[in-house]
């Protein structure tokens, strides 16, 4: 399957520097984005360099789809951590209803 090559606004490029700037790390930032680390590390080195001429061409701007994937894998953490809470909870109320049983039988045999 080709890949075919995305391109991003200024606008886009300039905000996600700036969140890497705000001190998130590049690593959050290009998850939560869709993107490579290595790309953000080299538009903040293209932006440090000229940041006049930094971003130059005309990109699209970001997809929608790379936020609904990211959203979606949110929602499958969410999806299998409420499942173990259940799994677990259920486990924890099963071994106090055996103990209030032990706790009556010991009280019944007195």
């Amino acid at each position: 399957m080709a890949r075919t090559k995305t391109s991003y606004t200024k606008e886009f490029k300039l905000a996600i520097l700036t969140q890497v700037e705000l001190g998130i790390p590049v690593a959050q930032v290009a998850r939560e984005n869709g993107l490579c680390p290595q790309l953000i590390f080299k538009w903040r080195k293209d932006y440090r360099e000229n940041p006049e001429k930094a971003f130059s061409g005309s990109g699209l701007p970001y997809k929608n789809e790379a936020l609904i994937a990211e959203l979606e894998r949110t929602v499958g953490k969410l999806y299998a951590e409420n499942e173990f809470l259940k799994k677990s909870l259920e486990k924890l109320n099963n071994r106090l209803d055996e103990k209030k049983q032990r706790s009556r039988h010991r009280r019944d045999t007195k």
